[in-house]
């Protein structure tokens, strides 16, 4: 990747290129949902060009740049103490702190509450609780709903493998290769936001960039998918802190 600086009065925000190889005339601009920028341009398009490209809409970038800047500014970190919420699908949940003094039981959902048993009782050890908690939750569910929606889309012949990885700037991406990387985080969001990003990724099946053609397939088969895009955006915030 290649990163420049885009310059709009006061305002200076780096960007990073990446070059397609399926990209084959404009570039596309990305104001990812922590507020970065990123750039895809064919490859070929020289500096100047992809440069140009951006500074023409430098006042959008900067305007979707603030938006998201001031959508992490009022968020708190947590405690990890009792009666915090913890997301799941959507749903929060009331996080339940037990003391110990053996080895700790499995955390699980009862009702409204998270239940976690700890014999520390420190936050780093609830909070790696929790996360191991969302990372098998996450896995299981968007396994299933990877295979549910691998039989509906009639491009996909069968489930491609995924795994998880954190991001700090997307939700999932698609290798060359055909595989579906997915944030461990996406678990949080509602169950319409997660479809969303499944869809998006194993679309990148068929067509590898964002042209058109990409965009003309989502609009088939995702629904109202410009609503859970703008929900999982006002939402990326809460969902990335843990």
């Amino acid at each position: 990747m290649t990163q420049f600086v885009l310059s709009y009065g006061d305002e200076r925000i780096p960007y990073q290129v990446a070059y397609e190889a399926t990209r084959t005339s404009r570039v596309a601009i990305h104001v990812n949902p922590d507020g970065s920028v990123s750039v895809d341009a064919p490859v070929g398009f020289n500096n100047d060009s992809i440069k140009r490209a951006v500074q023409k809409r430098a006042k959008w970038v900067v305007n979707h740049v603030t938006e998201a800047n001031q959508r992490y500014a009022h968020v708190r970190p947590k405690d990890y103490v009792s009666g915090e919420q913890v997301l799941y699908l959507g749903r929060r949940y009331m996080l339940k702190v037990i003391p110990v003094t053996g080895k700790p039981a499995a955390t699980r959902l009862m009702g409204n509450r998270l239940e976690i048993q700890t014999a520390t009782g420190t936050p780093d050890d609830i909070r790696g609780r929790i996360r191991a908690w969302h990372r098998v939750k996450g896995r299981d569910y968007l396994a299933r709903r990877i295979d549910s929606l691998a039989k509906a889309l009639p491009w996909v012949s069968a489930p491609p493998p995924f795994r998880l990885l954190e991001m700090s700037r997307q939700w999932g991406s698609c290798s060359p290769a055909g595989e579906i990387i997915l944030n461990p985080h996406l678990i949080k969001a509602p169950r319409a936001c997660i479809d969303y990003v499944l869809i998006h990724e194993l679309a990148h099946l068929k067509h590898h960039d964002h042209g058109t053609d990409f965009w003309r397939l989502i609009d088939a088969h995702a629904g109202d998918w410009r609503k859970a895009k703008h929900h999982l955006d006002g939402l990326v915030e809460v969902l990335l802190t843990d």
